[in-house]
């Protein structure tokens, strides 16, 4: 798949918070997610070495701060391997795995990843906390963007099984207005959020399955 014409994006919003984000995405190409999930996931496995490290056999991390990637829509994948790629999200450890990559590996690594299973462990369940964080959940419509089953679609992160920790702190960065996104609307979704409530949001996510 070649990401290198002008052809018009689909269903990617306008992004309210960084102008020049969104234009270098749809710069690359990302069109459909149908059309996004071309890779070869044969080819993304052999391709996927790299990541083991920090992600974790088939990608299901073992470090803490480390999200798991499998499992996760291949639309989100691609989408955040692009934004890593053009530094339009900046994690300096991720730079020397991601800046020479093609389209094509970009293609096939999404499509790797999202075939394979999630199988996190996630800690003890607290009921209070879950409890909490399904009210917090439900009242800020999460589900409406990542779906009831928070399983993730097109452009929109599966939560269900992540990481604890990680979930924790990708909700603090939104909030403090240190991860921008692919549209903003992360920020915004966060915005009437109080960050002592994120814990028990964290905890409600993370043991879904």
């Amino acid at each position: 798949m070649s990401r290198s014409g002008s052809l018009p994006a689909r269903g990617l919003p306008a992004p309210p918070m960084k102008p020049g984000l969104l234009l270098t995405v749809l710069a690359a190409g990302l069109l459909s997610p149908a059309l996004a999930c071309a890779g070869d996931a044969a080819a993304g496995k052999a391709k996927s070495e790299p990541c083991v490290a920090c992600h974790g056999e088939d990608g299901n991390s073992k470090i803490e701060n480390i999200p798991s990637l499998a499992g996760q829509p291949p639309y989100y994948l691609l989408v955040q391997l692009v934004l890593f790629r053009d530094k339009q999200r900046i994690n300096e450890p991720m730079l020397p795995f991601v800046e020479k990559l093609t389209d094509q590996d970009v293609d096939d690594l999404a499509a790797y990843f999202a075939e394979q299973k999630l199988a996190s462990e996630p800690a003890a369940e607290d009921k209070a906390l879950l409890e909490k964080g399904k009210q917090i959940a439900d009242g800020a419509h999460c589900g409406q963007c990542h779906l009831p089953t928070y399983l993730g679609r097109e452009q929109m992160a599966r939560l269900a099984g992540q990481r604890e920790e990680y979930l924790l702190k990708a909700l603090t960065d939104f909030k403090r207005g240190e991860r921008p996104g692919l549209d903003g609307t992360m920020t915004e979704a966060v915005y009437n959020l109080k960050e002592e409530d994120f814990p028990a949001l964290a905890h409600y996510l993370a043991h879904l399955r």
